[in-house]
């Protein structure tokens, strides 16, 4: 029996904690009794709680009446933790409690309390991108990584926004159980078995994107459309009807990256879909892509990756194909 504490607050994002109670509950259905997961939600407060879509939700214990020790702890994450904090006596429970625990960590911004409580020094942890700045000034001496899915240091656990709870949740049943028990879960819930924990949290396609009152939002989307052809600034110059200079100055103060790193960025974006979902050469990538040559999409893809294609392939859609 695995034991699984999902710490609740009022005002918790309710999908931080029903995504992972889902994959763990989801898991018992393809276990047998014994290596089943015992969920249990380990309030703040007494009472039922409101979550910050108005749903009301109702914890199996207050934290106060926990001494267990527990397989997996996981603190939610919530809208109002950027401003306010849990109480002293929650943070001392939680380093109490951590230390008991086997494994332990957050979903979402539930990484900014395990920060006040002291448990992040020196770690290397993610959270939602949006709060990434904020956590490292909560705790300076943590490495906070804020383009990944999750993050495992250790026995802690972390995860970005929201749905990434779940790719995080199935990365721990495949660590307890196998690919295979997880990608049933996966299939189950009809969610990818899983985003790799390199992943960006959010792709190019989307972000930085122009407003889309700005000519230079035409432009982003010539360029997904047209990724493997040539994107040069002189054709997109010529394709938005400016001079290469004036269409290069717009592109930088209306997105605030260059021209070239948008189109490379779309291109990586585009091979990293390609990988994650097809077994085809890495020359037929670079090709579609318009990276050139293999050569050119490695070290493209390991800058901006940060592992190479090949390690990307082997780490994502390995898992696809089981």
């Amino acid at each position: 029996m695995y034991n699984v504490a999902l710490l609740v607050f009022p005002g918790v994002q309710a999908l931080d904690v029903f995504g992972p109670s889902d994959v763990f509950a989801e898991a018992n259905r393809f276990l047998l009794p014994d290596a089943h997961y015992q969920l249990e939600l380990i309030s703040t407060e007494r009472e039922v709680l409101r979550c910050s879509n108005g749903l009301r939700i109702h914890p199996d214990r207050y934290f106060g009446d926990v001494e267990d020790e527990y397989d997996l702890l996981l603190v939610m994450g919530g809208p109002a933790l950027v401003q306010e904090a849990l109480d002293e006596a929650v943070h001392a429970w939680l380093r109490e409690a951590s230390r008991r625990a086997r494994r332990f960590g957050s979903i979402c911004n539930g990484a900014l309390t395990l920060a006040r409580a002291g448990l992040l020094d020196g770690r290397v942890v993610t959270t939602h991108w949006n709060d990434a700045a904020v956590l490292a000034a909560l705790c300076p001496t943590a490495r906070v990584e804020s383009d990944r899915i999750f993050i495992q240091d250790g026995n802690l656990y972390t995860s970005a926004g929201v749905t990434a709870g779940i790719d995080l949740s199935l990365y721990l049943l495949a660590q307890d159980h196998g690919p295979e028990i997880a990608l049933n879960v996966a299939k189950r819930l009809v969610v990818f078995l899983q985003r790799a924990g390199g992943q960006s949290q959010f792709s190019p396609y989307l972000t930085p994107y122009a407003e889309a009152s700005s000519p230079i939002a035409q432009i982003q989307q010539y360029v997904l459309g047209h990724i493997g052809d040539d994107l040069s600034i002189e054709t997109l110059a010529a394709v938005a009807r400016m001079s290469k200079r004036n269409f290069s100055r717009t592109f930088v103060r209306d997105t605030h990256i260059t021209p070239a790193e948008f189109v490379e960025s779309a291109r990586i974006d585009a091979a990293r879909v390609m990988l994650e979902n097809s077994t085809i050469p890495l020359k037929t990538v670079a090709y579609r892509c318009g990276l050139r040559d293999t050569d050119h999409l490695r070290m493209a893809f390991k800058r901006r990756r940060g592992v190479t294609p090949q390690q990307y392939r082997l780490n994502f859609a390995s898992q696809i194909e089981r």
